[in-house]
């Protein structure tokens, strides 16, 4: 009966393990997606990748809870998300882009892999995940005022700079 235990418990890690390099891996969006969308009535009309690329925006960022290890939730482009991802949402940047997020209280900054939409809350213009949220220094107040600086649009060769 141990030696059955034993097993179980071998093979449970061993599943976990490679599930676990599943979530880890490399991208697994290609191009962009910047097609307008609507969410509860509101239509929303995402800027170009050549226009994005520069691009300065100064707003209010609040931070999101996002899937456990073992139930991740997806983005919009469906990629896995956990709570150590280093992520935010964007209304109208093209997906997938990176910018560097600076929190302007206490000039703070991250570099960040915006992967989603959101946030849809009257006046904010960035979500962020908890652990940037963390690295910014706003995570206990939940609001912070922000500058974001888009440094690169798309992923591989889909890449503006």
């Amino acid at each position: 009966m141990t030696s059955m235990n034993s097993l179980c418990r071998i093979l449970l890690w061993a599943a976990v393990a490679v599930w676990g390099l599943g979530c880890a891996g490399s991208p697994s969006y290609r191009g962009y997606k910047y097609k307008p969308y609507t969410v509860r009535g509101v239509s929303y009309s995402p800027m170009s990748p050549q226009d994005a690329v520069g691009y300065v925006e100064t707003g209010v960022a609040s931070h999101y809870q996002i899937g456990s290890y073992f139930f991740p939730g997806k983005t919009a482009i469906g990629e896995k998300m956990t709570p150590g991802s280093e992520i935010a949402a964007h209304k109208t940047l093209p997906l997938p882009c990176v910018v560097r997020v600076t929190n302007l209280e206490n000039n703070r900054s991250a570099i960040v892999r915006v992967n989603d939409r959101g946030p849809y809350i009257a006046g904010r213009m960035l979500d962020v995940s908890s652990k940037v949220a963390k690295k910014l220094g706003f995570h206990d107040a939940g609001l912070a005022t922000v500058r974001i600086e888009v440094l690169s649009v798309g992923d591989g060769k889909y890449r503006l700079r």
